[in-house]
């Protein structure tokens, strides 16, 4: 069954009298080159555990089942559920999973999916997904939090998003989910896709990105919270200075202070947060950290 030929999705989806779901970003792809190219590149070893967040009918999930030991595949929308149990019933070793990514114990479906054992170091597992476009950020925030060590996380987004993901310091794209990324892990951006490659097509272009997670922490803030915090406050309001934008969260540290921190982490008093690496703000974080505690 050819799961991106556009004539079989909607027979597929006629069959189980439901529509795209627009509420749900639903964007099948059509172009079967995509999903094996993003299936390739989703980690380097076929014993991997993956979960696929969003498996709409399970396109990608086939392309991975191939390749990789057991694929989780996390589905939102009840209405497909009946679809990708009959596209993928070949595939003993996959298993799908009505529920929200946002909500659900990944770490728990994980294990009991692979027979037990605790994902990331009893066995290795990454992530890939073609993400709904309106919740991006939030559900790569998730994965990262969850506690889970992944080794990867590819993902398919929109690429405005993407250049951001994967942009350098200083940057017109370079943000907070940008620093923040560079805590977890490095990004590549991979690869290009037109909105022809799906049905319905979307109004932009995505692109393909990948994480590579430290499989150790590359840093050791003094405290998490002030790390994380030092960042969305630096890009806040961006046109802002660092010290002002950063004196509107710290105002328990005062202005001066921070100008003394700023400048003693070596910058300049005007420099503005987009200037700064993810390195740079844990030194930023620590200093602040210090200052709080009258060290």
């Amino acid at each position: 069954m050819n799961l991106c030929n556009p004539r079989v999705i909607r027979e597929l989806m006629a069959e189980a009298g439901i529509k795209f779901r627009r509420d749900l970003g639903q964007n099948f792809l059509i172009d079967p080159a995509v999903p094996d190219m993003i299936a390739e590149i989703a980690s380097p070893s076929p014993d991997q555990v993956i979960l696929e967040i969003g498996p709409g009918i399970g396109c990608l999930t086939s392309a991975l089942a191939e390749r990789y030991r057991r694929v989780v595949a996390v589905e939102i929308d009840r209405g497909l559920i009946p679809v990708l149990e009959k596209t993928l019933a070949e595939y003993e070793n996959v298993t799908v999973v009505n529920g929200d990514c946002m909500t659900v114990d990944l770490a728990d479906l994980l294990s009991e999916a692979a027979g037990g054992g605790v994902p990331g170091v009893d066995f290795p597992v990454s992530v890939a997904a073609n993400l709904p476009y309106y919740i991006t950020t939030p559900i790569l925030l998730r994965l990262l939090e969850s506690g889970v060590r992944f080794s990867h996380v590819t993902v398919m987004v929109q690429k405005e998003v993407a250049d951001r993901l994967a942009a350098e310091p200083g940057s017109k794209d370079y943000g907070a989910i940008t620093a923040v990324l560079g805590y977890f892990g490095t990004v590549e951006r991979c690869f290009t896709v037109s909105p022809g490659s799906f049905l319905p097509p979307p109004a932009v272009s995505s692109a393909v990105v990948r994480i590579d997670l430290y499989p150790e922490p590359a840093f050791s803030p003094l405290s998490e919270k002030t790390f994380f915090d030092t960042i969305h406050a630096s890009f806040e309001q961006r046109r802002k200075t660092l010290v002002n934008a950063l004196s509107a969260r710290f105002s328990d540290v005062g202005k001066e202070k921070l100008s003394e921190i700023v400048v003693s982490c070596g910058f300049s008093a005007d420099v503005r947060g987009e200037r700064l690496g993810t390195g740079d703000f844990v030194k930023l974080s620590d200093a602040i950290v210090r200052a709080r505690n009258g060290v």
